[in-house]
């Protein structure tokens, strides 16, 4: 008899990503020299197997920014369903899963300790500590601790202090993605999984339609993301109660954060109130309905950067100068990320340039009534000159 199909689903999930980082690295190798993935087992279904990496000098770990309140596995502790004395090898690569206990990544690490060692892979974990509760120190420590106890290895429990800018949530996921990044760079880890679900990104659709945002807020997370393709979400396909439900039967412990539940955070309104009030309204299917929309929204705005990106050389005249005649030809969602690309290229920030910022640009080029500078975020100046637009640190 098979797993729960709960089980089996988170299961799978993992399974297709952890093939197809396999995969990527195949690719790269002959491009890349020694490679970092270690040869696959006997009998994987990955493809051909890499050369082993050579060079084995130690990593620097001493510029990582976070400093662990405990890491590594317990020894003697028990070793995943399915690992081979594979898992003691360090020169095979290291995928790590962010855990914060709840129970999406708590599914999450479990399927990753199932699969990843059939394929020759080690498997270990990370845990945030934000700070922001009382004993959230110990609860990181529980965490690490249920992680090791399902043969995952090594296992960092990471404080850090989350800032004020941009809000509450938006500091303590700039603070959480800093630990992650620096947790990867400190072991070398080839990806870290994230566990977002379908109604995680259900959530963040709906909350970028609030914003009158564009299509690329429209589109949601990204299945891939982070430098190098460093951050996986392998259930954006999977609805949150599937991976509740594979806790439950296999018997795993998990935490429900406070936060989740707290009405002053935006998403919690939305998941308790907005998405309920929803489907009440509009009927079953909602959820599935925005992350559909993610997805078709993110393959729309990824052609459109593509054709932006083919378009800005083509308007621009031979000493670089983008040409308001040949910018006014364009579409308007072409033209706009253009003049986007070319104010974030001349220094502004790019999480500080708005819909607003853009559409100013845009003025001087299809509303040209002799208007003055635009000024950007990051000291930015845009203006027209001569029938060109210049666009430059002030």
């Amino acid at each position: 008899m098979g797993p729960h199909p709960a089980v089996a689903a988170i299961r799978l999930a993992v399974r297709r990503v952890l093939h197809d980082l396999l995969t990527e690295h195949d690719l790269r190798a002959p491009a890349e020299g020694p490679p970092a993935l270690a040869t696959p087992l006997t009998g994987s279904p990955a493809a051909t197997a890499p050369a082993p990496r050579t060079d084995t000098t130690p990593r620097d770990r001493t510029s990582a920014p976070m400093s662990p309140v405990g890491t590594g596995a317990r020894p003697g502790a028990r070793r995943a369903p399915g690992a081979s004395l594979l898992d003691d090898d360090p020169l095979a690569p290291l995928v790590l899963v962010a855990c914060s206990g709840g129970a999406d990544s708590m599914a999450l690490a479990s399927a990753l300790a199932f699969e990843a060692p059939k394929l020759g892979i080690r498997a270990g974990a990370v845990t945030v500590d934000h700070g922001l509760q009382p004993g959230s120190d110990q609860r990181a420590a529980e965490v690490a601790a249920r992680l090791t106890g399902l043969g995952l290895g090594p296992v960092d429990a990471v404080g850090v202090t989350v800032g004020r800018g941009g809000g509450p949530e938006a500091a303590a996921r700039d603070a959480r993605y800093a630990a992650l990044d620096a947790a990867a760079e400190r072991h070398g880890a080839t990806a870290v999984l994230l566990g977002h679900t379908r109604d995680d990104q259900a959530e963040t659709v709906l909350l970028g339609l609030a914003r009158g945002s564009g299509i690329r807020s429209l589109s949601g997370m990204a299945a891939v993301s982070g430098t190098g393709g460093r951050y996986r979400r392998p259930f954006l396909h999977l609805d949150r109660q599937t991976a509740r439900k594979a806790c439950l039967v296999q018997h795993l412990p998990v935490w429900d954060d406070p936060h989740n539940a707290d009405p002053a955070y935006t998403r919690s309104r939305l998941r308790h109130e907005g998405l309920p009030a929803l489907e009440k309204a509009l009927g079953k299917g909602v959820v599935e309905a925005l992350a559909r929309t993610a997805q078709l929204s993110r393959d729309d705005a990824d052609a459109l950067d593509t054709w932006a990106a083919q378009a800005e050389s083509a308007v621009r005249d031979p000493a670089g100068l983008l040409e308001c005649a040949k910018l006014y030809a364009l579409p308007p969602a072409v033209r706009r990320r253009v003049l986007r690309r070319a104010a974030i290229d001349a220094g502004s920030p790019a999480g500080s340039l708005f819909a607003r910022h853009i559409e100013e640009i845009d003025r001087l080029i299809t509303g040209w009534r002799g208007q003055g500078a635009i000024n950007l975020p990051g000291r930015v100046v845009a203006q027209r000159q001569g029938g060109r637009l210049v666009i430059r640190q002030s």
